[in-house]
């Protein structure tokens, strides 16, 4: 198949070079737009009041690689728009593998990850949202060491990076074009090469009090939380799938707001 990819850690991150690795490695057709640095968090945000700078770059990816100095919808949209060849036929959008876990609605809609997907999505193209989830202390020591994985890290996301590739041909053809669905997939940690595949529904995860008092000098400051979960027990949820070590796949189906 024929994929374009983005993410929001940006275009250095080891997480999407492994996923894009894994797809060349199973034989797809790759075409890459991701941002010029971290839009995490960033969501479905369009840089509307400035200019937005595309160029052409050599990561040692393999395929035609863009950086954008602007959010992942952004890049999908001039990905789309302006930088692919005209001949190329994109079967799918996919956005990851994101650090860290995007599961419950307190962190789908906030998503940089899920909006680059999302973002395929209004393109008309089926669209794929990979994410890993870590824990607390290995999030730490890999930002520590400047988002170079150690080598316990890194052999996890290979296999999770393998289980993309070998998830989201499947998902794309499952998927009708002009949809409007995004396939939100979550890998635990460790993830192992037999993972089950879980099919689940957003957890309703409330979360307050993301930003510090303000300090000193009148600023407030972001302090991550995972929130509390509120989901009644009989449902089976992304982070229940996690916890239970599963890979978790949400359908968000967009046409469903509202009805």
């Amino acid at each position: 198949m024929r994929f374009l990819v983005t993410n929001d850690d940006g275009i250095d991150s080891v997480f999407l070079h492994e996923l894009v690795h894994a797809l060349r490695a199973a034989g797809h057709e790759l075409y890459v737009v991701a941002p010029k640095r971290e839009q995490s968090w960033i969501g479905a945000a369009k840089s509307r009041n400035r200019p937005v700078h595309a160029e052409a770059a050599d990561r040692g990816l393999g395929c035609p690689t863009w950086i954008v100095d602007g959010t992942p919808s952004d890049g999908i949209n001039i990905g789309v728009g302006h930088l692919l060849p005209r001949s190329a036929e994109i079967d799918a959008v996919i956005s990851g593998i994101n650090v860290g876990l995007n599961a419950s609605l307190g962190f789908i809609i906030a998503s940089g990850t899920i909006a680059g997907a999302w973002e395929g999505a209004l393109h008309g193209l089926p669209a794929i949202a990979f994410s890993q989830d870590l824990t607390t202390e290995t999030y730490d020591r890999l930002k520590a060491a400047g988002d170079v994985p150690d080598a316990g890290l890194h052999a996890v996301l290979k296999i999770s990076a393998r289980h993309a590739a070998r998830l989201a041909p499947e998902l794309a053809a499952a998927t009708l074009p002009r949809s409007f669905i995004v396939h939100n997939v979550n890998f635990p940690h460790p993830c192992h090469p037999h993972t089950e595949v879980c099919r689940t529904v957003p957890a309703r995860v409330v979360v307050p009090g993301l930003f510090s008092p303000a300090g000193d000098d009148g600023t407030h400051r972001l302090i991550f939380r995972l929130g509390d979960d509120l989901s009644p027990p009989e449902l089976l949820t992304d982070r229940a799938a996690l916890a239970a070590g599963c890979i978790s796949h949400t359908v968000l189906d967009y046409k469903k707001i509202g009805q």
